[in-house]
């Protein structure tokens, strides 16, 4: 009834944006990276096909692929998503232990987001401290429920305890970072905290963030979990389970710092927003994002931290092909609080207002720190060129040169030299030659990953 009921342009278009080629449907292949689209959907057929990877099948096999599932894993999602009831009986804590690894991390993770959730909902310390500190910071109930938000008690090792009592064993717990053990002590790595649980794209919960509410400088202020068989911290978004549909129906991804910014960005109503969670953004990340969108503002602080954050992370997702535009707020705000003390619809027209290209950005940014000192602009007007060198598109390079000779009072041809030179340069290194050796002569090479040299 499953495999009947499965519509595989549903069940793909979950996670890849899909656009109609006659009778098929084509988009990018989420399973190795391409700039071209090869990955074909046949509804007729109810099967997938990439002709540049191989990957083909049915829906369960989609899942099964893209989401590392066992074959029992895959129907139940699929029953899942389509409301089909599978009859099951209880597990034993004998059988609960016995499941696969993967599996079994997922259901823990699963087990103990329901225990935060209601921990905080349903106690009188979870309501006190944990619901009331949500509140403050004026979230909502309803977004606190949509985000699974929750809270682990004070008290040294109560989640556990029970989750012990209900069959989870203490070395699974300490594998994915629920439990910390010291001196033969065990004990709940995120006691007296809020919780945020991270989401994979299917929804699955593979991870926390804990956030301490007392100010002990000794203490982190966020506790994550480790790195595991079901949790990448670079191959993560938070918020990315909640965003993707918005984000490839308005074709454009926010992308903010912190847990506290999407959920305030969601609360407004402005959904496709995501965050690197405090990590550097990665190429992971950014590969992610491109399954749905390829064009991409970053959303900073106005302090200076946020707007040099901004300069490091364009190049990277320029360099995947993506259009990029940067929004910075207010000296005294970040899109928590912008969101929270503003009206929706002045956010929404300071965004749209505020948002500047790459180029734009960073020129102003950097030939403001050189001012009219020489020496700072002509290193200004270098970096600048190494971002323009790693947009893959040719046309983008010329019209962004175009641009900065404006701008910058340089020109065309000058700048061109410039980024000629760069251009030879990654070549080169593409080759695998020295930067003192020469580059075959032109009519030796035909590869048609050479740059086009004036």
């Amino acid at each position: 009834k499953i495999i009947e009921t499965a519509r595989i342009e549903e069940v793909v278009g979950e996670f890849v944006t899909l656009r109609r080629r006659g009778a098929n449907l084509i988009g990018i292949c989420p399973f190795h990276k391409e700039k071209t689209p090869s990955f074909n959907v046949n509804p007729a057929r109810n099967i997938f096909k990439c002709f540049g990877c191989g990957k083909a099948g049915n829906s369960i096999r989609f899942i099964m692929e893209h989401e590392h599932y066992s074959f029992n894993e895959a129907l139940r999602f699929l029953a899942k998503k389509y409301g089909i009831k599978i009859e099951e009986r209880e597990q034993t804590p004998e059988e609960i232990k016995a499941q696969n690894e993967r599996e079994r991390m997922f259901n823990v993770n699963g087990f103990a987001q329901n225990y935060f959730s209601n921990t905080m909902m349903t106690t009188d310390e979870g309501r006190s401290v944990g619901l009331a500190y949500f509140h403050e910071r004026g979230f909502r109930d309803a977004i606190i429920n949509k985000f699974q938000l929750g809270y682990c008690p004070e008290s040294g090792s109560a989640f556990t305890d029970y989750a012990m009592k209900n069959g989870y064993d203490k070395d699974l717990l300490i594998k994915v970072g629920l439990t910390g053990s010291y001196e033969n002590r065990i004990y709940d790595r995120y006691h007296g905290r809020v919780i945020f649980p991270i989401h994979n794209l299917t929804g699955k919960v593979i991870g926390f963030g804990g956030r301490i509410l007392s100010k002990e400088k000794t203490k982190a202020k966020y506790v994550n979990s480790p790195e595991s068989e079901i949790y990448n911290k670079s191959q993560t978004l938070y918020g990315i389970f909640f965003a993707r549909n918005e984000i490839s129906r308005l074709d454009n991804c926010i992308l903010v710092e912190g847990y506290a910014d999407v959920l305030s960005m969601h609360q407004a109503g402005i959904e496709n927003v995501v965050a690197s969670s405090g990590t550097s953004l990665t190429t992971e990340q950014i590969r992610m994002i491109s399954r749905y969108t390829k064009n991409v503002t970053m959303l900073y602080d106005g302090d200076a931290a946020g707007i040099h954050a901004a300069l490091r992370g364009t190049d990277m997702i320029l360099e995947e092909g993506f259009n990029v535009r940067i929004v910075v707020l207010p000296p005294e705000d970040d899109p928590d609080s912008f969101v929270q003390n503003n009206p929706i619809e002045y956010v929404t027209k300071y965004l749209t207002d505020n948002a500047k290209d790459f180029i734009s950005f960073k020129t102003n940014v950097l030939l403001k720190d050189a001012q009219n000192d020489p020496i700072k602009k002509a290193a200004a007007i270098k970096e600048i060129l190494q971002s323009i060198s790693v947009i893959p598109d040719p046309i983008y390079r010329t019209t962004y040169i175009k641009e900065c000779s404006r701008t910058l009072d340089v020109t065309e041809q000058t700048l061109m030299n410039e980024l000629n030179k760069l251009l030879r340069a990654k070549y080169k290194k593409s080759l695998g030659i020295e930067p003192t050796q020469q580059l075959p002569q032109e009519s030796e090479v035909t590869s048609p990953q050479q740059p086009t040299i004036p």
